[in-house]
């Protein structure tokens, strides 16, 4: 994918080595610490499955330890009493930290126990936690031991859970009794007890569910409890050495498994490995957010998703950084409260979903502007394409026009930052993920596979390997090769849209089976979508496909209007009209339904799945919509479906 980049001086010879990828990467790893360096071949590849067996490797032969690299070596440094973690609770006012001194202290623990009752390298440890300073805690505690962790959101229902334990088959379970989201109480560790029951009955038992009380939430005595499985965190954990040895791994033996979803039920454990996916966030996160040793950064997303892994807690403590991490609703106690912490913390990198911009847009922009927010100095978005309107409100009402924005493309198979705007690198456009972070090489394909240049439209493609890449889904590298490499051969396919325009910028146009084929004109949901929520009185929009009799399918949009603005006729028609005018007649909704509220996850992700079944009145074929933050939003939308 051709670029047109302008970089400042410091980043010049950067991107004059990704030439020699080889060279390129080989020189960045060598700033972290290795007990051995790799060998002579810096990285293998083979992308192409008409070759043989699907295979990347990086740094093969290196023995490194990605919690040393986070803790040790920053603390060596000369930062052992710099901040790591501010900690914001679900109530204002309720907050800790923690140095880097008292972080690694806190880690050593931890990873003391798990050694102490049996967990060894290579063992599968499940962490099922709230956004308490205890979940990047555990996430390090178990690399320090070169246990491979696998964080389940919580939010996931039982069955869920389950599913993932019978998959992993961990050695413990780690949770809390409970947490407040907003003013709601979710009792974590019940669910956990279903999981953990549901997996012994196919035979998977689990010996220790480790659990940490959550006192803010709930006591410990209103806790179920089932002996001789059960242990305290708090009984416990303050007994073991401050200390704890170091277990060097490969740069190839794995860190993490991290569960997706697919398109069959069963959901992909992606297998990341340790010393790529080191190099790679670490870097990823120093470049795409200019960061600077003096930054306090937050990122919103919660650590039982991919982000939360790369750029909560591995790529900014890679860094040294000072990271907020906070347990609560964005919106709780009220829609100002992201930039209350932001000028509590003098948070000066903020790193959100577009998801999420959108609904405190909805709010007005009276929520923002009573805060300062004066210690802003980038912004970032991840997740899904924003939509133009979003990004100009983000970039003038929140960052007062003079924060760039880094719209980052990438997935929970890429590790990291693929395509992202640099800051102060080049002119930025509004909804454009810019140009590929140093040495990726993405293209854009056409049906055949065949690579198109210049201005187009296509199948997002890379054509060869980065550090970051995930190796394979656990326990089935069939899968694996099928899903991402099997549709162009000699190429891993994202499932994403792109588009290049004249000037090289590329923009997202969302994953191809989100892609609605009317009357022959192929159209992206995220395009539509942006064309709706550019209508004044649209607050948020939902697009799905649904079948059509004369034009195979048409465009189903759920719509949710600015508060205050009432469903109308003559709204519907202008929101028609709005898109008809973006994009063309072809693209104009067949229906418009309106939706006080969208079916979401407690991360923001829309559920899509459900609004199809919506849509087409597969009422009966709903699912499981126990992760929903509201699950009486699918009611309502029922309920106006002929409206």
């Amino acid at each position: 994918m051709k670029n047109r980049m302008n970089f400042p001086p410091s980043w010049e010879k950067l991107a004059a080595r990704v030439q020699d990828p080889a060279g390129f990467w080989s020189d960045i790893a060598s700033e972290f610490y290795w007990r051995e360096k790799w060998g002579q071949q810096v990285y293998f590849e083979n992308l192409d499955i008409r070759k043989g067996k699907i295979q990347i490797e990086w740094f093969k032969g290196g023995m490194t330890n990605i919690c040393y690299n986070c803790l040790d070596r920053n603390i060596e440094s000369g930062n052992g009493d710099k901040i790591a973690i501010y900690w914001e609770g679900n109530e204002p006012g309720l907050d800790s930290s923690l140095t880097y001194n008292q972080l690694l202290a806190r880690v050593c623990q931890l990873a003391n126990y798990l050694k102490d009752i049996g967990v060894r390298k290579g063992d599968a440890v499940v962490i099922y936690l709230p956004m308490l300073m205890e979940l990047p805690i555990a996430m390090l505690a178990c690399a320090r031991i070169g246990a491979v962790h696998s964080v389940v959101f919580a939010g996931f229902s039982a069955e869920s859970l389950a599913q993932r334990i019978m998959d992993c088959r961990p050695k413990v379970v780690i949770t809390c009794n409970a947490v407040m989201r907003g003013s709601k109480i979710i009792y974590l560790k019940e669910i956990v007890d279903r999981a953990l029951m549901e997996s012994a009955q196919n035979g998977i038992n689990t010996d220790v569910c480790l659990t940490y009380e959550n006192e803010s939430a709930m006591k410990k005595e209103m806790t179920k409890w089932i002996k001789g499985r059960d242990i305290w965190w708090q009984d416990v954990i303050p007994k073991y050495p401050v200390t704890c040895d170091v277990e060097w791994v490969d740069a190839e033996d794995p860190l993490f498994l991290l569960y997706t979803s697919g398109s069959t039920g069963k959901p992909k454990g992606v297998l990341h490995t340790t010393g790529g996916y080191m190099v790679y966030t670490a870097t990823t996160f120093k470049y795409a957010f200019d960061y600077k040793p003096t930054d306090i950064y937050w990122c919103t997303a919660d650590c039982g998703w991919i982000t939360g892994h790369s750029y909560v807690t591995y790529g900014p403590l890679l860094n040294g950084a000072t990271v907020v991490i906070f347990e609560g609703a964005p919106s709780y106690p009220d829609a100002g409260r992201c930039w209350d912490i932001v000028d509590k913390f003098k948070v000066s990198i903020f790193y959100t979903a577009p998801t999420l911009v959108r609904s405190l847009m909805r709010e007005g922009d009276e929520h923002v502007s009573r805060y300062s927010r004066k210690s802003l100095r980038v912004l970032g978005s991840v997740g899904e394409p924003i939509n133009p309107s979003a990004w100009r409100w983000f970039f003038n009402v929140v960052g007062d026009a003079r924060c760039p924005i880094s719209d980052t493309w990438w997935q929970t198979e890429t590790g990291g930052f693929m395509i992202t705007p640099l800051p102060g690198a080049w002119p930025q456009k509004p909804g454009s993920a810019t140009f590929p972070f140093f040495g990726v090489q993405p293209v854009i394909v056409d049906e055949k596979g065949v690579e198109i240049e210049g201005e187009c439209s296509g199948y997002l493609c890379v054509k060869s390997s980065w550090p970051g890449a995930f190796r394979t889904l656990y326990g089935d590298h069939e899968r694996y090769e099928a899903t991402y490499f099997s549709a162009f051969p000699g190429y891993y396919f994202s499932g994403d849209g792109c588009s290049r325009d004249k000037d090289g910028y590329c923009w997202l146009t969302g994953r191809v089976d989100d892609v609605i084929n009317v009357s022959g004109h192929r159209i992206g949901t995220a395009e539509v979508e942006s064309a709706l929520v550019s209508h004044p009185q649209c607050a948020e929009a939902a697009v799905v496909g649904v079948e059509h009799e004369v034009k195979g399918q048409g465009i189903y949009a759920f719509v949710t209007l600015v508060e205050g603005v009432p469903y109308s006729d003559d709204l519907r028609k202008s929101l028609v009209m709005v898109v008809r005018n973006q994009i063309g007649a072809f693209a104009a909704p067949d229906k418009i339904h309106w939706a006080p509220g969208l079916p979401k996850t407690r991360s923001g992700k829309i559920m899509r799945r459900i609004l199809r079944k919506i849509a087409s009145r597969q009422l009966d074929e709903l699912g499981d919509t126990s992760t929903l933050a509201d699950p009486t939003v699918v009611d309502q939308l029922i309920a106006l479906a002929d409206c």
